[in-house]
């Protein structure tokens, strides 16, 4: 179980509230942010969650170079820390290049390492010490190449860099063909065998990589209405907590606007995933 440092009620893990990271894909602008912070922090207070606030300053992986990718390390940290300051949430953020590590771990608790990305050394290692030495967690997202038990890998080059590292999992489905994912929910249980927490991206595992039939495969595609069922399917196999995105006009979005729920659907699906998790912690 981890306690994170500076907020009472947050924790992961055995025995824990099913813990919430949710929020926007990209910042888009600092209204929006703040808005969908304070609808999900009472939706979470309300039910009794541990929330934790979640979007990205810049989407570095994207299927074309015109695609949106955000405001920018600068103006996108500024936005989060305000989040931070006008809700008392903790954030959740993610990371491409080792220089972005020190600034990121200064304001986002828990920083998170992109699938594509995991096995990058240099990265992961300039993320461990960034977070050791701010004390907060590290979020790795198993790539959609690497099978679970490879987990162990990551989770040994994280111990080198930072032996007492919180470090989490997060299972995001695999490459299962072309243009589409596939989720084993036997691989939930398969990396809680490595000792750490697990969480389910179902927002991003509901994606088609560059099948967005809006742009001709100059974007990915998705498939919303999977969100809840992967969901609900990973708490009940075992996961620790969930990490979700929503938009209050998810056409409008500017980035996997075909993923991204709605934000009126965060209440009774969060209600729904609460009463799983009490069923399976038993």
């Amino acid at each position: 179980m981890y306690q994170l440092k500076g907020y009472d009620g947050i924790s992961i893990g055995a025995g824990q509230p099913l813990l919430v990271m949710a929020g926007l894909n990209v910042l888009e602008d600092e209204g929006l942010a703040l808005e969908v912070a304070a609808e999900l922090k009472q939706i979470c207070s309300e039910l009794s969650l541990p929330y934790v606030f979640k979007a990205s300053f810049d989407k570095a992986n994207r299927s074309s170079i015109t695609s949106y990718r955000g405001p920018g390390q600068a103006d996108g940290l500024a936005m989060l820390a305000s989040v931070k300051a006008a809700h008392g949430l903790p954030i959740v953020t993610d990371i491409h290049k080792p220089e972005q590590a020190d600034a990121v771990a200064e304001i986002a608790e828990i920083v998170q390492l992109p699938a594509f990305l995991v096995r990058q050394t240099d990265l992961v290692v300039a993320a461990a010490k960034a977070v050791a030495r701010n004390g907060g967690w590290l979020h790795a997202k198993k790539a959609q190449f690497l099978a679970p038990w490879d987990c162990a890998n990551i989770i040994s080059k994280v111990r080198e860099a930072a032996s007492d590292l919180p470090v989490i999992l997060c299972e995001r489905g695999s490459s299962f063909g072309y243009n589409n994912l596939m989720v084993d929910m036997l691989a939930i249980p398969e990396m809680h065998k490595l000792g750490v927490p697990v969480t389910i991206d179902a927002t991003h595992a509901v994606q088609l990589p560059g099948a967005d039939p809006r742009t001709a495969g100059a974007s990915t595609g998705g498939r919303r209405n999977g969100v809840p069922a992967l969901a609900k399917a990973a708490v009940a196999a075992g996961a620790d907590g969930v990490f979700l995105e929503f938009h209050p006009r998810p056409d409008e979005a500017l980035c996997d606007a075909p993923s991204c729920l709605p934000l009126d659907a965060a209440r009774p699906l969060l209600s729904t995933l609460k009463d799983l998790h009490a069923i399976v912690q038993g």
